[in-house]
């Protein structure tokens, strides 16, 4: 079967995307979705989106880790805004209904903003920090940034007690200034260190907040691939009008045969 995709990347973070308005891609055939996202034998990508037709919003994300497991992805939904914009699905403001419920997004330029679900829920044990922004984020403050193993040492926390076999994304901060912080991410689902992590730099701008790290509501996050801003409301301890805030851009298209 041959496929038309586009390629897309958000700090890094770099997405399949193929318009299944159709329905051309059938979105149970776990082995393709592995296949394509492969690095070496596919096309490579940290995940695969599907865009959609919706009744009642503009579009529906399906979005599919490497492994092709499911889950809610912020850079993955920033990316999937952009090329919904492409094929002429919206212009400047985005409805879409993505694995964790309705998002609202906007677009200028590169330059995508998307809203997060309201956090209202945040734990704070002496080591780290746990919180679901859409994914579940587990978010430790790191002295040596530069030098520490993410992908081994991210697995070690990934597959521990109590996360086991659900498992959780893993994040590794380092303070730079008040309201900026450095991050690397360790994405269940990649299994590996990516370049960014939408929904990972949204736990960490929250989760410092929380802990009194800063007290800025807008947040700076540098990664790997590039910087982020999250911005946010609190109030008693419930976080809403969460916005993540990135540039979102197509790479390449293209069609290949699986």
């Amino acid at each position: 079967m041959k496929v038309e995709f586009f390629k897309y990347q958000g700090t890094g973070n770099d997405f399949v995307m193929i318009d299944n308005r159709q329905h051309v891609f059938d979105t149970n055939d776990v082995k393709r979705i592995a296949f394509i996202c492969d690095r070496r034998f596919g096309i490579g990508a940290d995940g695969l989106i599907l865009v959609e037709n919706d009744d009642k919003v503009d579009f529906k994300m399906i979005y599919y880790n490497a492994d092709a497991t499911q889950s809610f992805c912020g850079n993955g939904s920033r990316c999937a805004v952009a090329f919904a914009k492409y094929l002429g699905i919206i212009d400047s403001t985005a409805t879409f209904e993505a694995i964790d419920g309705i998002h609202k997004a906007t677009i200028k330029d590169d330059v995508v903003k998307l809203q997060i679900q309201d956090v209202k829920h945040v734990e704070q044990h002496k080591t780290h920090v746990f919180l679901d922004t859409g994914s579940p984020h587990h978010v430790q403050l790191e002295d040596n940034l530069s030098t520490i193993d993410i992908k081994s040492e991210g697995a070690k926390i990934r597959y521990a007690e109590p996360y086991n076999k659900a498992g959780s994304n893993v994040n590794f901060v380092t303070k730079i200034a008040n309201g900026s912080f450095r991050v690397r991410t360790y994405e269940r689902g990649v299994e590996d260190e990516t370049l960014s992590c939408g929904t990972g730099v949204t736990a960490v701008a929250i989760a410092m907040n929380y802990i009194g790290e800063t007290e800025k509501n807008i947040v700076e996050l540098k990664t790997q691939g590039g910087t982020l801003q999250v911005s946010f409301v609190e109030e008693e301890n419930t976080y809403r009008d969460i916005w993540l805030i990135g540039p979102a851009k197509q790479v390449f298209k293209g069609t290949i045969e699986c």
